[in-house]
């Protein structure tokens, strides 16, 4: 690798190129995190969904295809607040997307996930299993929870929107910040999800938390080639996360109906929206994304509440042959997608990573 590439980051991370694969919940598999290790990157497995079990079980998986890095990622969003009154009346206003799908809304709705704030199982099994890396969205972990985790010799990444939250990492003692720019697919890590935006582009923000803080700083969001990957760290970042432009590869769990909207014209708009989880997050334009663009962010229930309903509707949609009720995340470097083997991918972003550095 060219020597622009930073070195001190890489040498923390156990890795040998830029590149970290996103960590995404339900679309990242032990396959494709073992893959991107194995070519010299940081796999990364999504695990806001899961309990402590599942968790484990994803990173023995991982360590069973291989010994190299692996970063697991959790959700420490603030436990959601019940409001039946706001759940009922979701519930009615998603009645007609129910019908068109020939099924009936669920009767009530609940707090799916566990945030990692209150999964002390969660944090037992991550000191018992030391994954290389653990990596924290919308907020940080309990001071007890970092101490324990660093303990274990854990390195510790955190996403920040903004400056502010960028130095809330820092002072609480993570070591990376993952500057996470409007232009990321998925859930934005924002810390409050109903305070006011800043909407920072990837490369402004990558550029103010470099001289900003003094931890290294990962750019991700709208990255989907080596070119993308050497601006950043052109920009100041230590390394690239890329999500997006791993959901159409082999190893995915991205399932059908999301590849094909993927690989279509609705891949240059995307869209962000709180409807289908309860945070806000950058979907590719689909069913679901129309419905709510005349939905007011007030009336949609608290994350994951929101969510319950949205894997609902989507699986009535799924079993009447429409795929527009998905969680669709994705980036607005969506129509550079690539559908490809991981191996494949990695080794293609590496050789376009060292033409742009040469």
């Amino acid at each position: 690798m060219a020597t622009r590439v930073p070195s001190s980051l890489l040498g923390l991370l156990g890795i040998k190129v830029p590149i970290i694969q996103a960590p995404m919940a339900g679309i990242s598999s032990p396959a494709m995190a073992a893959a991107v290790s194995a070519a010299g990157g940081l796999g990364s497995l999504g695990m806001g969904a899961m309990n402590a079990d599942q968790a484990r079980d994803a990173i023995r998986e991982f360590r069973r295809l291989s010994d190299g890095p692996l970063n697991v990622n959790l959700f420490v969003h603030r436990p959601a607040q019940a409001d039946e009154a706001k759940q009922a009346a979701w519930l009615r206003r998603l009645g007609p997307e129910f019908d068109g799908a020939g099924a009936s809304p669920p009767r009530a709705l609940k707090e799916i996930y566990k945030s990692f704030l209150v999964d002390d199982d969660m944090l037992a099994m991550l000191v018992e299993e030391r994954p290389s890396v653990v990596s924290f969205h919308f907020g940080l972990p309990r001071p007890d929870q970092i101490a324990a985790l660093h303990g274990a010799g854990i390195v510790l990444m955190a996403t920040a929107t903004d400056v502010q939250e960028a130095r809330s990492i820092e002072d609480a003692g993570i070591d990376v910040i993952v500057a996470q720019g409007y232009e990321a697919g998925g859930h934005r890590g924002v810390f409050n999800p109903d305070a006011e935006d800043s909407q920072l582009g990837t490369f402004a923000l990558t550029r103010l938390l470099a001289q900003r803080v003094g931890v290294p700083v990962i750019a991700t969001g709208g990255i989907m080639d080596g070119a993308g990957i050497a601006a950043a760290l052109e920009l100041g970042a230590g390394a690239a996360q890329l999500g997006t432009a791993f959901v159409a590869t082999d190893e995915s769990l991205a399932d059908a109906g999301y590849r094909k909207i993927l690989a279509s014209d609705a891949a240059y708009a995307t869209v962000m929206t709180r409807v289908i989880s309860g945070r806000p997050a950058r979907s590719l334009a689909n069913r679901f994304t129309r419905f709510g663009a005349g939905v007011a962010d007030d009336v949609v229930p608290d994350y994951p509440i929101t969510y319950d309903a949205g894997k609902a509707l989507n699986a009535a949609g799924r079993a009447a042959g429409e795929a527009g009720y998905g969680a669709h995340w994705a980036g607005q470097g969506a129509p550079l997608a690539r559908s490809m083997s991981s191996p494949t991918l990695m080794q293609t972003l590496i050789g376009e990573l060292e033409r742009a550095l040469a």
